[in-house]
């Protein structure tokens, strides 16, 4: 079970430079990623989300993941206890990309990834088992849900 949204969430937004940045930096405004975050919180946390192009994304998952692509989220989870501190990577151009061939919002789709990233960094994990999977897929459309938004899948 989830629980409600959790105080403490220390975040640390952060831009970098590629084309259309703009765009996704008034999207992504301190406040709405502080509340969609936020709500996938069970404790207190200190979070940064940083926000990249494609070369940058794609450097980050090759030096960390050995796979040479640029993906949507990348979590890099360094503490759980007594505190949640980790690093959430988006990539602009990727999930743009996504968006569009899911047929959704931009917000939407950004929503959904960071609610994703943020349970990983809680121990969430959908690649271990098939049970994993739906248990976090259930999650992610709860907490969508309890934000005004559809379930992504």
């Amino acid at each position: 079970m989830i629980a409600p949204a959790a105080p403490g969430l220390s975040l640390s937004l952060q831009f970098g430079a590629f084309p259309g940045a703009e765009v996704h930096r008034e999207l992504l405004r301190p406040a709405r990623v502080r509340r969609w975050v936020s709500q996938a919180l069970q404790g207190p946390a200190e979070i940064t989300v940083r926000v990249v192009g494609a070369a940058e994304g794609r450097a980050l998952n090759l030096a960390y993941r050995q796979r040479d692509y640029a993906t949507n989220v990348l979590t890099f989870d360094y503490q759980r206890e007594p505190m949640v501190c980790a690093d959430l990577v988006l990539c602009a151009p990727v999930v743009a990309r996504e968006a569009a061939q899911q047929r959704k919002t931009l917000e939407a789709h950004y929503v959904h990834l960071l609610v994703h990233g943020t349970l990983h960094a809680q121990g969430w994990d959908h690649e271990t088992n098939e049970q994993d999977a739906l248990a976090m897929e259930a999650a992610e459309i709860l907490l969508l849900g309890a934000l005004g938004y559809a379930s992504p899948y």
